[in-house]
């Protein structure tokens, strides 16, 4: 009960701050219109992972050395930069279909994405967003002092990575909804440009992003 504050205050602001859009919203959102339900849960569950990854190095000292470190944050910045610019270039290229046969045949190539590979997705768009690691490092450490047991800081960061993952799969189950999906299959393609335009912008903003 000592630490009931902590927990609840940590919840608040970490669901808060998965709610606010960006690139993580964006991903499950079109892996799941695009493929599927459970394609855009296992997004989600990645996402929860990359948070795991920001907590364990954040508890560890390491988020400190890298929110001092111009080099390291840089080099965080530039490869998850690269990776949406990447993912929202392969969507931005996205051919029509005219015929309806096409369009099936497209429906059924886009569903061939493994769920390991939806799960690396989400993992990645997380892990290597270096304001991700601000926004936890200056969470934290509203939350956890010094003397805050250890054994309370691991449930802090598995609460803060549980939530997170929790909001992204009812972001996935509602956007994999049959009658939004059968509205979007309409436009699909420019759906596809839309969210890849989309990627590409927010990759140049975390290229652009500093430690300020």
């Amino acid at each position: 009960m000592q630490y009931l504050p902590q927990f609840i205050g940590l919840a608040t602001i970490a669901l808060l701050g998965a709610m606010s859009p960006g690139a993580d919203f964006v991903l499950v959102t079109r892996n799941s219109l695009v493929y599927s339900r459970r394609i855009g849960i296992f997004t989600a569950i990645g996402i929860g992972i990359g948070v795991l990854v920001h907590v364990f190095y954040t508890l560890a000292g390491i988020g400190l050395i890298i929110s001092k470190s111009i080099i390291l944050f840089n080099t965080i910045k530039y490869i998850g930069a690269a990776y949406l610019i990447y993912i929202g270039w392969h969507s931005l290229n996205v051919k029509p279909h005219k015929e309806e046969k096409e369009v099936e045949k497209a429906d059924i190539n886009l569903k061939n994405i493994t769920p390991l590979k939806a799960l690396l997705s989400g993992i990645a768009t997380n892990a290597l967003n270096p304001k991700v690691t601000l926004f936890f490092l200056s969470l934290f450490m509203q939350f956890i002092s010094a003397g805050t047991p250890f054994g309370v800081q691991v449930m802090l960061g598995l609460e803060t990575a549980a939530i997170i993952g929790a909001w992204f799969v009812v972001v996935a189950v509602m956007f994999s909804n049959d009658l939004l999906k059968n509205r979007i299959k309409k436009i699909g393609h420019w759906f596809e440009k839309i969210t890849g335009a989309a990627l590409i912008l927010l990759g140049v903003k975390v290229a652009l992003s500093t430690k300020e």
